[in-house]
């Protein structure tokens, strides 16, 4: 089993290896043109994990029937046209574009 120690140790690890990820994206973005605040940006993934939605196939639904506007999505052909969107809850333009 992990001591306390060996589990800080990994953690940090992981946290430096995350921030290292950040910041060679970041500056990859920059030298393309491309200006995301990676902090407020996120995947789909990322964003259903966050916000509690349970399908990735929602988010993409929503994006598709433009409850996601337009300017708050953006997709990054470099990294295998990953579709990124803006961390911030949707759930009432949802309920807007059911009424």
């Amino acid at each position: 089993m992990e001591t306390r120690e060996e589990f800080r140790a990994r953690l940090h690890e992981l946290m430096r290896q995350a921030d290292l990820a950040i910041k060679e994206t970041s500056e990859y973005l920059i030298s393309q043109g491309h200006v995301l605040d990676l902090t407020e940006w996120v995947t789909i993934n990322e964003y259903c994990r966050r916000f509690g939605i349970k399908s990735v196939k929602t988010v993409q639904d929503w994006i598709a029937r433009g409850v996601v506007p337009a300017d708050d999505t953006a997709v990054i052909e470099e990294y295998n046209n990953v579709q990124m969107l803006r961390a911030t809850s949707y759930l009432e333009n949802v309920a807007h574009n059911t009424k």
